[in-house]
């Protein structure tokens, strides 16, 4: 009967362990996390310092992250307000982006996979948008062709933004209060929705 509880005890102590790490990785990579506005950034994730809990996360999606030497990768799953990015929407993102010496900007849905569509285009990156002349961006997203810098989300419900900085100074101090400031993401419009 001792053996039984025991057994019962181990069972119970692994799924509560491993259902915790779960939870604790799948939305990011553990702790570690530098926010600026709906941008979240793992700086630590791809070195030796990475926590158990990115390790874990980096196992479980199965990703190779950037190292920081090479550059650093911005996630946003949300608008500046907070919203849940909606393919389905009219999205805009602009401002200007961190120093950088190359970046990659990808639309991607909810699990990590580029999206098909007519365009063939999945991204942008810094030698082929159009600048605005200030030097900053404005690039439309959505289900719907756009002149300029559009990005089709293929009408999507839920999409994550990645945005690639390589060759990059952000990153390298370790402090929170390091985040540079991102490009905003506004949702301007939602058939769907009325608005």
């Amino acid at each position: 009967m001792r053996a039984f509880f025991f057994l019962l005890t181990l069972v119970i102590g692994a799924a509560v362990g491993l259902g915790l790490t779960w939870v604790t990785t799948v939305n990011g990579y553990g702790p570690g996390l530098i926010r600026s506005g709906p941008w979240e950034a793992w700086p630590k994730a791809g070195t030796e310092e990475a926590d158990p809990y990115a390790r874990a996360a980096l196992a479980r999606a199965g990703e190779l992250p950037l190292e920081l030497a090479d550059g650093l990768a911005f996630v946003a799953r949300t608008d500046s307000s907070g919203a849940a990015l909606d393919g389905r929407c009219d999205i805009r993102l602009t401002g200007g982006i961190p120093q950088a010496r190359f970046w990659t900007l990808t639309v991607t849905d909810a699990r990590g996979r580029l999206i098909d569509n007519a365009a063939m285009r999945s991204g942008f990156t810094s030698t082929e948008v159009v600048w605005n002349r200030d030097g900053t961006l404005d690039i439309a997203l959505g289900p719907r062709a756009r002149a300029g810098n559009w990005l089709p989300t293929g009408a999507r419900d839920r999409i994550v933004l990645t945005l690639r900085l390589y060759d990059t100074p952000v990153g390298l101090a370790s402090r929170t209060s390091d985040a540079p400031e991102m490009p905003r993401l506004v949702t301007e419009r939602c058939p769907w929705s009325g608005s």
